[in-house]
C-alpha cells in the first residue's frame, strides 16, 4: 500500500502530547488504543436501572417534602376569603305562577245611534267619567215626535168607532130580546166591536213604537265608565248601524286582566279555585296579611311589565275570577281572567302587565337567598359557614325558587349561615372572613365588575316558578 508523504497512518501520530481515546459512556474501550466498541446489552441494562433509581429518588424527595403547618419548610397559612353570609330562616312562602297578561275593561260599550237624523248636540267631554243614564248626545226628534202624534190620533179615531159600535151592539141585543130584529144582525155587530177593539190595540202598539223611536233621539250612557275619544261631531247626519259610532265607554272600576298559563299548571289552578280563603300578603314572603279573599278566589298580583316583582311595584291586588273551559290546543295554554278593583286607575285597558297567581303557601319552610344556591356537576349545593370560620360544602334540594327566596327541602337547617356572595372562590374547608353587609360588595367583587353567580343561571323571566 503506497502512502504519500505527509499522510499519517492509523498507527502513527504526530509529535506532541499523547492523545488518549476516552470511550463514550456505555462503550467499551478497544484494547491497544483502538476505537471504542458499541455498548453491549449488559451496559444498556445498567444505564436503565441507574436512571430509574434516580427518578424514584426525586419522586420520593418531592413526596416527603414537608408542606403542612408542622413541616420545617411549610409556607404561611392561606388568607381567609371574604364572603357575605345570610342565615337560613323559617317563613311562610307563597307559591306563585307567573304569566303575562293584557288589561281589559270589565265592560266595554260602543255607543251607536239607533235612529237616524241630524246630530244636534254632544253632551259629554272626551275622556270624561260618565254614569249610567247620563245624556251623551241628542238627535233631531221632530220627525219621531210627529210620528208619535199621528199614532195617538189614529188610536183616538179607532176608539171613537169602537164606542159607537158597542152602543149599536147594545141596541141590537135589546131588539133581539123583543124579536124586533134578527139574531144574525146582532152577531155581526158583535164581531165589528171585536174588530175595532183589536184595531185600538194595534194603535197602542204603534204609539209605543213611535214613543220608543222618539226616546232614541236622546242618547244616554248604557253603563258607567270612562268615555273615549268622540267619533263624530255635532251637525252630522247619523244613521243606525255600527259604522256611525259616537263614543266608546269602558268600565274600569273594577277592571279585568286576561292571561295565560301552561296547561301543566291546570291542576294547581283548580286546587286554588276550590280552596278556602287565602291570605293576601303585602310582602313576597307573606308575613303581613292584608286581608282574605272570598271563598274559592285565588289572589292575583299585577306588576308593570319589566318591573321588579316587589311589594313596592304592585299595581293592584285582585282575585282570579274565570278559568276558561278549554285548553288552547295550538299553544298548550289555558286562559284565565282576574278582576282588580283598580281604585287608583293604575291598570288601563289594552296595557300589558306581569301577573302572579298565588296557588299555595309553603308554611314553615326553610328559605335562603337564591344567590346562596349553587349548581354543581352533582346537583345543587350551598356553602355553610361553621363556628370555626370554615366553609363546608353541603348538598341540598330546592323545592321552589323565585326572585326573593329559595325553599330548601333537605340538607339545611334553620339558623345555619350560608354564603351568598364570594362562593365562586371557595372550596370545601376553606377559611372565610365574613364581611359586613354594608359596603361588603366592594371587597368581594373586583372594581368595575358586577357581582354575579357564575355557577348558576338566574331564575327565568318567562313567568314560571323555578321549582327544582
Amino acid at each position: 500500500m503506497d502512502i504519500a508523504p505527509g499522510d499519517i497512518t492509523p498507527r502513527e501520530r504526530p509529535p506532541g502530547p499523547a492523545i488518549r481515546d476516552e470511550p463514550r459512556p456505555g462503550y467499551e474501550a478497544e484494547p491497544n488504543g483502538g476505537a471504542p466498541r458499541p455498548p453491549t446489552r449488559r451496559g444498556r441494562a445498567v444505564s436503565l436501572v441507574l436512571s430509574a433509581l434516580l427518578m424514584a429518588g426525586i419522586a420520593a424527595a418531592i413526596w416527603r417534602w414537608p408542606t403542612g403547618p408542622s413541616g420545617r419548610h411549610a409556607g404561611p397559612p392561606a388568607a381567609a376569603i371574604p364572603v357575605l353570609v345570610a342565615p337560613a330562616r323559617v317563613a311562610n312562602v307563597p307559591i306563585y305562577l307567573d304569566g303575562l297578561g293584557t288589561v281589559q275593561a270589565f265592560n266595554s260599550v260602543t255607543v251607536t245611534p239607533v235612529v237616524g237624523g241630524p246630530l244636534l248636540s254632544v253632551n259629554f267631554r272626551q275622556g270624561q267619567d260618565v254614569t249610567k243614564g247620563q245624556v251623551l248626545a241628542r238627535i233631531d226628534p221632530r220627525l219621531y215626535q210627529a210620528a208619535l202624534e199621528q199614532a195617538e190620533a189614529k188610536k183616538a179615531q179607532d176608539e171613537a168607532n169602537l164606542a159607537n159600535a158597542r152602543a149599536d151592539l147594545a141596541r141590537y141585543q135589546k131588539l133581539v130580546a123583543k124579536n124586533y130584529t134578527s139574531a144574525q144582525q146582532a152577531e155581526t155587530q158583535k164581531a165589528l166591536v171585536a174588530q175595532l177593539a183589536a184595531q185600538v190595540q194595534m194603535d197602542q202598539a204603534q204609539i209605543d213604537t213611535a214613543r220608543t223611536q222618539l226616546s232614541y233621539c236622546t242618547i244616554t250612557a248604557p253603563i258607567s265608565g270612562r268615555s273615549g275619544l268622540r267619533l263624530i261631531d255635532p251637525g252630522n247626519v247619523v244613521q243606525p248601524g255600527s259604522t256611525g259610532a259616537i263614543v266608546t265607554i269602558a268600565q274600569i272600576h273594577p277592571i279585568s286582566v286576561v292571561f295565560s298559563l301552561p296547561q301543566q299548571d291546570l291542576g294547581q289552578v283548580q286546587a286554588a279555585l276550590h280552596s278556602g280563603p287565602t291570605p293576601m300578603s303585602t310582602t313576597p314572603m307573606g308575613t303581613t296579611p292584608m286581608g282574605t279573599t272570598p271563598m274559592g278566589k285565588a289572589p292575583v298580583l299585577a306588576y308593570a311589565q319589566g318591573a321588579a316583582e316587589t311589594a313596592a311595584n304592585v299595581l293592584d291586588r285582585g282575585t282570579l275570577s274565570v278559568l276558561d273551559n278549554t285548553v288552547d290546543s295550538t299553544t298548550g295554554t289555558i286562559k284565565l281572567k282576574a278582576t282588580f278593583p283598580n281604585p287608583q286607575d293604575r291598570l288601563w285597558p289594552g296595557g300589558f302587565v306581569a301577573v302572579r297567581l298565588q296557588v299555595a303557601t309553603d308554611r314553615n319552610a326553610v328559605v335562603v337567598p337564591p344567590a346562596a344556591v349553587q349548581q354543581g356537576p352533582d346537583g345543587l349545593y350551598v356553602y355553610v359557614v361553621g363556628a370555626d370560620g370554615k366553609a363546608a360544602r353541603r348538598t341540598v334540594t330546592v323545592t321552589h325558587e323565585d326572585a326573593d327566596a329559595a325553599v330548601i327541602g333537605t340538607g339545611l337547617a334553620a339558623g345555619e349561615r350560608v354564603v351568598t356572595d364570594g362562593a365562586s372562590r371557595l372550596s370545601d374547608g376553606a377559611r372565610v372572613a365574613v364581611a359586613p353587609q354594608a359596603g361588603a360588595a366592594a371587597k368581594i367583587a373586583p372594581p368595575g365588575k358586577p357581582r354575579q353567580n357564575p355557577a348558576r343561571k338566574p331564575a327565568g323571566t318567562g313567568g314560571k316558578q323555578a321549582a327544582r
